[in-house]
């Protein structure tokens, strides 16, 4: 039997009604649709790029210029459109500093590719696409590939937003085969990024962004991330992409890191909020293979679907998630933050190698997870590795959060762990007020063999699990249909 981390019993216990968590979600729905859509802009300059055009022309349709680079630093003050015809670029990388008001989009039904193989990243981070302190700034239907490094010291990523800035929407691109190659075993020093959006501003944030539409795959990220948005970036979409078969977590919202140093750093500003993560396709997010994740001769299968580290206010709804090493992970890596105000629902997670839904802090070292409402998920056949790990699994200074309406669904006929947590530790608050409630257990076992583990302790059956937890007094289990 696997050790977990897992804590909590509630004294007071938190209702979190489906109403409530529509009603919460709707409001940063409402706050993403309210970013402006950006196309032509009206009044403003258009200018046209080609991989066969050259740099001296005006830059028409019929004479376009050569990079988008040059396209760009053209454009006044008013700002206006890049429009990239179909092709490869080489050699080239577009920069927006303290800009405002551009476009960057693909022709029409043509498929522009900014090829960054032969560019050395310059140290530290970097995008393909870079955009630092800029605003009202659209990028749509480029692809992004091949910029990489075996280097340490450098961070390349796809698009890079950051800084401070309003306003931002990245729309149907494609971010592939790129990221960092070093192969340190164990190192947590390689990094890169297909999409990431760092507020570094601890007076400004980021805000305004829609992240919609994306591609990302067969990304090489170390330590990182396939889609980040981190520190100081408050009122953000993550909505309707594709991120595949990368080497660590798929979408991530991060707080708490030295992304905002000094006094603000364990502050509310150094933190992604007021975020939705919806409609998202996850698929085979798995850390195996990866040198960041490898310790004492194992693999760490521990790259989450999706991750809320130190974020707040954050509504997870109607995601698929699939043959990832954790489906859905809530917790705070530091020890001083703390992740809450989250409301995960309408997702389906199946076929994780680990566990489906994680919730809480990976060892006592970790920061608070509160206010967290599980509700109308589906987990299925999770934990593909066979070691007896969970469908939910319930960890380190989890308190004031509910679980309730969820269909709960373990394949195995042998070891089938519906849910577990571990002893609590830490205050009698850091595990108060946790609700389990009319959930559908389902398995292949017969009823009364099938086990829930709390506060350490292993328990046969739903009846003995109820009578000893007081917890999902009105769920159900039965078995599954042959």
């Amino acid at each position: 039997m696997s050790i977990f981390s897992t804590h909590i019993h509630g004294i007071r216990r938190l209702v979190v009604t489906a109403a409530a968590i529509i009603a919460f979600l709707g409001v940063f729905v409402a706050q993403a649709q309210a970013v402006p859509v950006m196309g032509s802009r009206g009044g403003a300059k258009t200018l046209y790029v080609s991989p066969t055009g050259s740099n001296s022309h005006k830059g028409s349709a019929d004479a376009p210029l050569k990079t988008a680079q040059a396209a760009v630093d053209r454009l006044g003050p008013a700002g206006g459109t890049v429009v990239l015809e179909g092709g490869r670029y080489t050699d080239q990388r577009i920069s927006l500093t303290n800009r405002s008001h551009i476009t960057l989009k693909a022709a029409r039904g043509e498929k522009p590719v900014l090829d960054g193989k032969g560019i050395t990243p310059p140290d530290g981070a970097s995008g393909m696409i870079d955009i630092r302190d800029s605003s009202d700034i659209t990028v749509e239907g480029l692809t992004v590939t091949g910029y990489r490094t075996n280097s340490i010291e450098k961070m390349p990523i796809g698009i890079y937003v950051t800084g401070s800035g309003d306003s931002i929407t990245l729309r149907g691109n494609h971010v592939h085969h790129m990221g960092n190659d070093n192969g340190t075993m164990g190192s947590m020093d390689m990094n890169a990024h297909g999409i990431a959006i760092y507020g570094r501003d601890a007076t400004k944030p980021i805000s305004n962004v829609q992240v919609v539409g994306n591609e990302l795959d067969h990304l090489v990220l170390g330590a990182s991330e396939s889609l980040v948005v981190n520190g100081n970036v408050d009122g953000w979409s993550i909505t309707d992409n594709t991120i595949h078969d990368n080497n660590n977590i798929g979408i991530d919202a991060i707080g708490f890191e030295p992304t905002i140093s000094g006094s603000a750093r364990f502050t509310d500003v150094n933190r992604a909020r007021n975020g939705v993560i919806a409609r998202n396709t996850v698929s085979r997010i798995i850390s195996e293979g990866n040198p960041a994740y490898y310790e004492d001769g194992n693999w760490c299968n521990c790259a989450d679907g999706i991750y809320i580290d130190g974020g707040r206010s954050i509504a997870i709804a109607d995601n698929r998630v699939d043959a990832s090493d954790i489906g859905i992970e809530v917790a705070s890596e530091w020890a001083k933050g703390s992740t809450n105000s989250i409301r995960i629902t309408g997702n389906e997670v199946t076929g994780s190698r680990y566990t489906g839904l994680a919730i809480g802090g990976y060892d006592k070292d970790r920061g608070e997870a509160y206010d967290i409402a599980v509700e109308d998920n589906t987990f299925r056949d999770n934990n593909t590795l066979n070691d007896g790990s969970p469908e939910i699994l319930l960890q380190y200074y989890v308190h004031d959060t509910s679980i309730t309406h969820n269909v709960i669904v373990s394949t195995k006929s042998t070891e089938p762990v519906m849910l577990a947590r571990d002893a609590p530790a830490g205050s009698a608050a850091k595990n108060a007020g946790v609700v389990l409630d009319n959930n559908r257990y389902v398995g292949r076992v017969a009823p009364g063999e099938e086990l829930y583990i709390w506060n350490g302790v292993t328990w046969e059956g739903l009846t003995a699990y109820q009578a000893a937890s007081g917890e999902d007094a009105s769920s159900t289990y039965r078995t599954l249909r042959r």
